[in-house]
C-alpha cells in the first residue's frame, strides 16, 4: 500500500479538501512560469498529500487551476493584450499556439497516462535539468530584444518547441518555449516574456477543452463509459465544496503566479538558467527517493 503524508489531521480523505486545493494552487502559481514543470510538481504534491489522482474532479482541477495563472499574465501585461493597433502580436501567438493544440488534441489520452507515472516525470525533470546546466553557454548570441523583431516563422518554431513539453511531460512548457526562443537569438528576458504570453492561449484552450468539451465519463484507458457525458464544469459545480476548492485554488495560483513572474524575469537577467538546472536535478532525485521509499506510487 502506498504511504503518504495523508495521516495528518488536515487530510482526512483522498478527496481534495480546501487546504489541499490551496496547496495545489500555490504550487501551480509558483511553478507554472518557471522552467521546472508545474504539472510534475502538482502531480507529485497530490501524491504526497494522499489525493486520489484517479478522481475526476482532481483531474479537472489540476488543469482548470491554470486559469488563475493565466489571469495573472493578462493582469501584469494587460497593455500588451489590448494592442488593437498591433495585430501582429495576436497573429504570432496564434501561429505559435497551433502546433501544441493539435498535438495535445491527438495525444491527449496518452499524455494523461504518462502524467500518472511519477517515475517518468522524475526522469524527464532530471534530464531537463542537465540540459539547463549548459543553456547559457550554448546560446550566447542574443540579438532579438523586442516582440516586434520576432518573425512569424520564429513564432512557429517556438510553438514547435512547446510541443516538446506535450511529448515529454515533466520537461516544462515554460522551459521548452524559452529554450526555443533562445535558440532563435531572443534575449533571456524576451524569451521568458514570450513564453508568458504564449501560455495564455495555450492554457486557456486546454482549460476550456477540459471544462466545457471533454467527456470525463471514461475508464482508465480513456474510453467512454455508458451513460451521459460528464463535463468538467459539472464536476466543478457538483457541490459547494468543489466550487470552493476551485475558487481557492485559482485565487492562490493567481497571486503566486504574479509574484513568480516578477521574480523570474529579474532573476533570469542576472543569473541565467544553471541554478534552475540544479533545482530540477535535485527535485527529480528527491522524487525518485520518494518513489523508492513508497511515498509515491508509480
Amino acid at each position: 500500500m502506498m504511504r503518504s503524508f495523508n495521516d495528518s489531521a488536515f487530510f482526512l480523505s483522498n478527496k481534495m479538501n480546501n487546504l489541499q486545493s490551496l496547496i495545489i494552487g500555490v504550487v501551480e502559481g509558483i511553478t507554472e512560469f518557471l522552467p521546472i514543470s508545474s504539472t510534475a510538481h502538482m502531480r507529485i504534491t497530490e501524491g504526497l498529500l494522499g489525493i486520489d489522482n484517479n478522481d475526476k474532479f482532481t483531474k479537472v482541477f489540476t488543469i482548470a487551476v491554470q486559469m488563475g495563472a493565466i489571469l495573472s499574465v493578462v493582469f501584469l501585461y494587460w497593455k500588451k493584450f489590448i494592442q488593437i493597433k498591433n495585430p501582429s502580436f495576436y497573429s504570432k501567438l496564434f501561429i505559435a499556439v497551433l502546433p501544441a493544440l493539435i498535438l495535445g488534441y491527438l495525444l491527449g489520452n496518452q499524455i494523461d497516462k504518462i502524467l500518472e507515472k511519477p517515475l517518468v516525470l522524475a526522469v524527464i525533470m532530471i534530464l531537463g535539468g542537465v540540459l539547463f546546466l549548459f543553456i547559457d553557454k550554448i546560446f550566447v548570441d542574443h540579438v532579438i530584444d523586442t516582440n516586434e523583431k520576432i518573425k512569424n516563422s520564429d513564432a512557429l518554431k517556438i510553438g514547435l518547441f512547446q510541443c516538446l513539453a506535450v511529448l515529454f511531460p515533466g520537461l516544462s512548457r515554460s522551459a521548452s518555449t524559452i529554450l526555443g526562443g533562445m535558440s532563435l537569438k531572443l534575449t533571456r528576458a524576451l524569451a521568458a516574456e514570450f513564453s508568458f504570453f504564449l501560455a495564455v492561449p495555450t492554457m486557456a484552450a486546454a482549460t476550456a477543452y477540459s471544462v466545457f468539451v471533454k467527456n470525463w465519463n471514461v475508464d482508465s484507458e480513456g474510453l467512454a463509459l455508458a451513460g451521459n457525458k460528464i463535463h468538467g464544469y459539472e464536476l466543478i459545480t457538483a457541490s459547494s465544496a468543489s466550487i470552493t476548492s476551485f475558487v481557492i485554488g485559482n485565487i492562490a495560483a493567481f497571486i503566486l503566479a504574479m509574484l513568480a513572474i516578477r521574480f523570474f524575469i529579474k532573476f533570469l537577467q542576472k543569473n541565467g538558467f544553471k541554478l534552475w538546472g540544479y533545482y530540477r536535478i535535485i527535485a527529480g532525485l528527491v522524487t525518485l527517493l520518494l518513489i523508492y521509499k513508497g511515498y509515491l506510487l508509480d
